[in-house]
């Protein structure tokens, strides 16, 4: 099976994977990652978000060899529980959770929009949060965590 080389979370990796196996299922199986969730298996709900090389790209039908010498961001590489990213702090003050299976991918989501914008307007947090689907109806909450969190990058 070919290697395929990528960096994950800021470090470099190769994983032996069909080229063709998608991210999501090596991401969990193979490389333990957990925080992206099957959600749909086609792209549409947002469960499976990771960071490609600064945008927000459904891992759950992302052939392997697309992310060839590329970086890749999980929810795992936003921060840790000693240093939380300040939107993973933003969520736990705004309560912008509820069953948590929709968060990792709206947090990457939210990563890769303030990555490009850092200070979007409550519009802009709404578009870019659009392709990501929350059964549980929080989504008010989170474009506000959102927003305190980029409000909190632009004061540091």
């Amino acid at each position: 099976m070919p290697s395929v080389q990528f960096r994950l979370n800021g470090a470099a990796i190769a994983v032996d994977a069909d080229p063709h196996q998608m991210l999501l299922d090596v991401l969990r199986s193979q490389l333990g990652i957990t925080g992206p969730h099957f959600g749909c298996g086609a792209g549409e709900c947002g469960a499976c978000h990771v960071m490609v090389d600064g945008r927000a790209m459904a891992s759950c039908d992302m052939p392997m060899w697309s992310v060839t010498d590329k970086e890749v961001v999980t929810v795992e590489g936003l921060g840790t529980v000693e240093q939380p990213h300040p939107l993973q702090r933003a969520f736990i003050t705004e309560q912008a959770m509820q069953c948590g299976y929709c968060v990792a991918g709206i947090l990457i989501s939210a990563a890769a929009l303030l990555k490009r914008n850092p200070s979007p307007t409550e519009a802009e947090v709404r578009a870019a949060l659009d392709r990501n689907l929350c059964r549980c109806g929080s989504h008010n909450r989170m474009v506000r965590a959102v927003l305190r969190a980029a409000a909190e990058v632009a004061t540091s």
